[in-house]
């Protein structure tokens, strides 16, 4: 008996130290991130192709500017499950950027399919200078490199739900939550801008999107809002598919192996009541 007291309070302080940073997260600035309603979301979840032309227009015309995408080709673009852009369109689109090349004519050449997305700075120092000292973070896996986190006992239901948006999640809060001027009493040091959502609410980066600033390509444009809710919500998905490209591929296989798994248990149970059938018990 006094045993299982002891466990049991071992249990309840452990539960109130995990929750305590959480209650401290409450009654912090930064206001929870919502959950998104992606289209990925979820095991049935897939993404959505318009979408991710949107956010790879939303990306090439403003965020490849500073970031990168160092780990996506050209030709990743016409893949199943992606934007699935037409070889031509990848082709066109390759040939507008120069490709760094010691063997060509002046050290460069017109890309072609094959080759990665082009870095904006030729290194990372170049990258710092033309930022104010700050490092713009390559976006080829961020979407994965980033987060949210939720109050005990909350997180411990996103093992049952399958959620893993947080990244997506948090770049959306993030390009969302600029506020100017600050909030009275919010210290900003120069240089910085003011953002909801950003640890510490100084943030190096001004606010890229603002509301009309893209255009989408014809039969885009005259069905989704042009705002920096929308932009933000495209661009989110976007790098979402270029840190997971093959997301929807594996929740297929997932699907697979558990129907072979249930098949395979079922046949083991009428197998094992053939075999036990005439054995006397």
């Amino acid at each position: 008996m006094i045993k299982t007291k002891s466990i049991i309070g071992a249990l309840l302080v452990s539960i109130l130290f995990a929750a305590a940073p959480a209650m401290a997260q409450e009654g912090h600035a930064t206001p929870e991130i919502k959950k998104e309603p992606w289209s990925f979301a979820g095991p049935f979840g897939t993404y959505d192709r318009n979408q991710l032309q949107r956010g790879f227009q939303v990306f090439k015309e403003v965020c490849s500017s500073c970031h990168s995408a160092r780990l996506m080709a050209f030709r990743n673009l016409s893949e199943p499950g992606g934007p699935e852009f037409t070889e031509g369109q990848v082709k066109a689109l390759a040939a507008e950027y120069e490709i760094p090349d010691p063997d060509a004519e002046g050290g460069k050449r017109p890309g072609i399919a094959a080759d990665r997305w082009p870095s904006p700075f030729t290194n990372d120092q170049e990258a710092r200078d033309a930022n104010g000292g700050a490092l713009p973070p390559d976006f080829s896996v961020l979407a994965k490199a980033r987060g949210t986190t939720q109050p005990f006992p909350w997180w411990i239901l996103n093992y049952f739900t399958a959620y893993s948006e947080g990244g997506p999640d948090y770049i959306h809060a993030l390009l969302n939550g600029y506020v100017a001027p600050p909030p009275e009493g919010a210290e900003v040091p120069e240089g910085k801008h003011y953002n909801t959502y950003f640890p510490g609410h100084a943030l190096g980066m001004a606010p890229p999107l603002s509301d009309g600033a893209i255009t989408y390509e014809e039969g885009e444009s005259g069905s989704v809002p042009l705002t920096v809710d929308q932009y933000s919500r495209d661009v989110a998905s976007f790098m979402m598919w270029m840190a997971e490209p093959h997301l929807v591929s594996r929740k297929e296989a997932g699907f697979q192996v558990i129907a072979f798994l249930v098949l395979f248990a079922g046949l083991m149970y009428l197998v094992k009541r053939k075999l036990w059938s005439r054995v006397e018990h």
